[in-house]
């Protein structure tokens, strides 16, 4: 499913429609790749082979910039902040993100979180009609937050995220005084400075995350039409025909609704990745 290398020349010079561009944000351990799996299962392109997929997943998480030995040593003790803006390449993110949206075939960085480190292979993510990007920040750049078609945002409850993340750190061999030192130290805080403020710009707001199968259902006829080509003028910036940006209608946002408020596979992510 994820391939070393730079393959794909053939699907790079083929033209391709510009894909509709999803970001998906959301606290550590609020559920984001569930609900893009989610997303992907209900569409039936799970099973599909990967050159096929109409749908593709990639995450921020891969984006994360090479640490220096200092930085490594911090890690492996669990004192570099993960969650913090500038932990990420994000002038490679924008620039691969542009070539996806240009209907590009593009090769994106593998991080292993168990070294800290940035791998020699790369995994190929071929053209598709829609992309879903997902991570903690992908909201926060505003060159990249610019670029989304539709913007998601999983609103967990943070008593969940934490238990959440202290049960898959502890598989993982984890000492459990590092994991809540961390939390306290790192998580809590980033996520109160950099990722909620962000939740502003979501157009879609997924209370319980995966839970909220009406919200999700509803995500999934937007996407389902976009694949039927239903949708003609959905790129931003396109007009219909009163001069206005098309925009599907969503029931209205509301804070305490439980309802919708306002490569090759690229979504192969590390065992050990911290969101």
């Amino acid at each position: 499913m994820a391939s070393a290398g730079g393959g794909g020349a053939a699907e790079a010079e083929r033209p391709h429609p510009k894909p509709f561009l999803i970001g998906v944000s959301g606290g550590t351990a609020s559920g984001k790749s569930t609900v893009c799996e989610k997303i992907m299962e209900l569409l039936g392109q799970n099973e599909v082979d990967h050159r096929q997929r109409k749908v593709v997943i990639l995450s921020q998480d891969r984006f994360y910039k090479v640490l220096t030995a200092d930085q490594k040593a911090k890690a492996l003790k669990g004192q570099y902040n993960f969650d913090h803006p500038d932990a990420f390449d994000n002038d490679l993110m924008h620039m691969t993100l542009t070539h996806i949206v240009e209907g590009k075939t593009v090769e994106v960085p593998t991080y292993d979180f168990v070294t800290h480190s940035r791998l020699p292979e790369t995994t190929v993510v071929y053209p598709a009609d829609v992309v879903l990007f997902e991570g903690i920040l992908v909201f926060y750049n505003q060159d990249i937050r610019d670029m989304f078609h539709l913007r998601l945002f999983v609103d967990t409850d943070s008593d969940v995220r934490l238990s959440r993340r202290v049960l898959r750190d502890m598989k993982r061999g984890r000492d459990l005084e590092q994991i809540l030192t961390q939390y306290t130290t790192f998580v809590k805080p980033a996520f109160e400075e950099f990722c909620l403020p962000t939740k502003k710009y979501a157009d879609v707001i997924i209370p319980r995350g995966v839970d909220n199968m009406v919200a999700i259902n509803l995500i999934v006829q937007h996407i389902q039409d976009i694949l039927n080509g239903d949708i003609c003028k959905w790129q931003r910036g396109a007009v219909n025909g009163h001069g206005r940006t098309y925009k599907r209608p969503f029931p209205e946002q509301a804070e305490s609704s439980s309802v919708l408020a306002p490569g090759k596979r690229s979504h192969l992510e590390s065992s050990s990745r911290p969101h």
